[in-house]
């Protein structure tokens, strides 16, 4: 029974001295210098977080996002081709090929990748 106390005290002991301890840190580190200044990306931290940016910049990066995504998709294909001759993985190949260029085509009469306007 003793030992069960002994371990009883110990399991409470642990959580609390933690807990006291992040609290005196964080309440040290609530003033701190170097958080009341713009941090690295340039953004006033006092201000609100609705700043307006580039939203053909965010086109770009989400057209990026998803042409490295399918060129993921279509990196094991010449090796499932060799490893299995079957006419569908071709077929799904092709197929899968056009679709990127009628889409990067649409991007392109869309105006998406074009910086300069």
């Amino acid at each position: 029974m003793n030992q069960a106390t002994l371990m009883i005290t110990i399991c409470m002991l642990i959580p609390t001295v933690v807990l006291v301890a992040a609290w005196v840190l964080a309440a040290r580190s609530t003033e701190d210098r170097e958080k009341s200044t713009p941090f690295e990306c340039g953004f006033d931290p006092k201000n609100t977080a609705r700043i307006p940016f580039s939203l053909r910049f965010f086109l770009l990066a989400i057209i990026f996002i998803v042409f490295d995504i399918e060129i993921v998709l279509l990196m094991p294909i010449p090796t499932m081709y060799m490893s299995s001759y079957i006419p569908q993985i071709m077929v799904t190949y092709i197929v899968f090929i056009i679709v990127l260029i009628m889409g990067l085509i649409h991007e392109w009469n869309e105006g998406s990748l074009d910086w300069s306007a």
